[in-house]
């Protein structure tokens, strides 16, 4: 298992993406994550998300079946089922988790040798703002709260196998493919 964590606007999704896109040789596969939102656009139960209801959500809280859960707004939860990640290894799929740093470490400790734990950090906070700034898809405000959240999220990546520096995205890329790569191969 592969956990991949980072701040909003480090790179995390485009070199998770690259890998599973350009290097099939790893059979990495996201895990399917549940969410209580309803589906949004083609969206399909059982593809990118399981969608339950908050009641549902709550009833496998209190049946102790998530990996890691987060209310992220009120009835707004978003976890990974344990009952999902193992049918997805029995399947032979190295499985990603792109998710949150609490997650990440919710993850880490559950299946602690089994799961190789990633950090990818940006060079710096400026560069975090720059780089939200240049994607335009936010307003100013929401960029100052990520970027709230980034310093806090930072303070975590001691807690993961490896640290990986997003400054240049080849290099990150490159170094990503190299761990991983030694993890499952090890």
């Amino acid at each position: 298992m592969i956990i991949v964590s980072a701040p909003s606007g480090s790179g995390k999704s485009t070199i998770v993406q690259w890998l599973m896109k350009e290097h099939p040789e790893l059979r990495l596969y996201f895990s399917i994550s549940c969410t209580s939102r309803p589906p949004r656009g083609t969206e399909q139960n059982g593809v990118e998300y399981f969608f339950l209801s908050p009641e549902e959500f709550r009833e496998r809280i209190a049946r102790n079946e998530f990996l890691e859960y987060e209310e992220v707004y009120e009835d707004r939860f978003y976890g990974t089922l344990k009952e999902q990640v193992e049918r997805q290894r029995e399947a032979g799929q190295n499985v990603v988790f792109d998710v949150d740093v609490k997650g990440g470490c919710n993850i880490k400790q559950y299946y602690g040798e089994e799961a190789l734990s990633l950090f990818i950090q940006p060079p710096s906070i400026e560069e975090l703002r720059h780089r939200l700034e240049g994607r335009a898809t936010d307003t100013p405000e929401a960029i100052e709260a990520r970027l709230a959240k980034a310093s806090y999220e930072l303070t975590f990546a001691p807690h993961f196998d490896r640290i990986i520096v997003n400054d240049d995205l080849e290099t990150a890329k490159a170094e990503a493919l190299k761990v991983i790569g030694a993890f499952l191969h090890s």
